[in-house]
Parts: C-alpha cells; structure tokens; sequence
C-alpha cells in the first residue's frame, strides 16, 4: 500500500532556501519629455526596486536641494535607501551604496553617456560615478563601471 505524504518545502531544500526579496522603493523625478528615464525606471523595476516616477519641471532645483553639483547632474534624480542616486547609474553601483552605507548624500553619473541603462547606443568606455557628502567636502570617486 502506498502512502501520500505531503512534505514543507524547507525540509526538502533545508532552511536555507532563498526568498524573494522585497523591492526597494525608488522615489525618481524626471524631465516630464524624456524617455531615457522611462527606460532607466523599467531598468530599476527588472533588477528589483519599485519605482514611483514623478515628472517636473524643478529637476535642476531637486538635484541641487540634494547636493549635487550642477556639472555633475545626470538626467535625472533618484532616492533610495535615504541616498541620492543621480543619472543612470548601474544597479551594482546601487547596490554597493546600500550595502555599504556610507556617510554620504548620495552617488552620481554626471550626462547620458551612451550605452548607460536606460541610454542606446554603445558603451565607449568605464563610467565614473562620484560620491557627494553631506558636509561638502569635494566630489570624490565612488566607483567605476
């Protein structure tokens, strides 16, 4: 005679099974005409954060408030995790600042280079993403990609 036996998930795989994350919210102001940062946002949603898109006309005013320097400002302004992340910086570099946390306003690629997430065309070579402080003290490199 056999016998049915329904087993929990955890005792076939272990305790150690991997749950699906939560989505980290993503507060990200954009130019209301530009469609780099449609695609930037779909970017954000397929690698895990939930993006709430709010088009304005304020957008220089907004970077500026959260302390990036007007030749560093990318397309548009993000927060996330409590930092500023400006223009189209890659998940990893994001990623890196919130597992890091350090004691920063946030991280920023300065334009639209080509071949960034979001952006067509072809990457031409690494991106530098630089970190601006709270305190303000100069720019410094965060990280390069």
């Amino acid at each position: 005679m056999l016998v049915a036996m329904t087993v929990p998930a955890p005792a076939l795989f272990g305790s150690g099974t991997a749950r699906t994350a939560e989505p980290i919210p993503v507060i990200l102001y954009k130019n209301p005409s530009c469609t780099c940062c449609e695609a930037y946002a779909q970017y954000l949603d397929e690698n895990g954060f939930q993006v709430d898109v709010r088009p304005t006309n304020d957008l220089a005013e907004i970077s500026r408030k959260a302390g990036i320097p007007e030749n560093l400002e990318g397309c548009h302004t993000s927060f996330i995790g409590g930092y500023v992340v400006d223009g189209h910086v890659p998940v990893n570099t994001i990623r890196k600042l919130l597992d890091e946390k350090p004691a920063i306003a946030g991280i920023t690629l300065p334009g639209m280079p080509p071949g960034v997430p979001g952006m067509g065309g072809e990457k031409t070579g690494p991106l530098t993403i630089y970190a601006v402080s709270n305190d303000g003290t100069p720019p410094r490199v965060f990280a390069v990609d």
